[in-house]
């Protein structure tokens, strides 16, 4: 896939899985939120806020596990997650 092709499904994906409302367990949500950070803000810098420091504390955690990856590569485990849990 070409990169323009990624953002394509990307933004697919995006749209597909903002608009489910299908509930996910916790650990999917929170590789469904790094790959999507990574993807859009990859800024290496960026901190989650809330207001729950026990929820700030595992989307920190999950960032750091996508930190060293591209943004194409976030895009596409992105998507690939999307496919593999949100029906059409």
């Amino acid at each position: 896939m070409t990169p323009e092709e990624v953002d394509k499904e990307f933004a697919k994906a995006y749209e597909r899985a903002s608009n489910t409302s299908q509930k996910f367990p916790p650990d999917l949500m929170l590789k469904l939120y790094a790959y999507y950070k990574q993807a859009t803000e990859h800024t290496g810098a960026y901190i989650p806020s809330g207001n729950s420091d026990i929820k700030n504390a595992f989307k920190l955690n999950a960032l750091l596990q996508v930190k060293g990856i591209s943004v194409l590569e976030a895009k596409k485990e992105y998507i690939k997650l999307v496919k593999e849990n949100i029906p059409e």
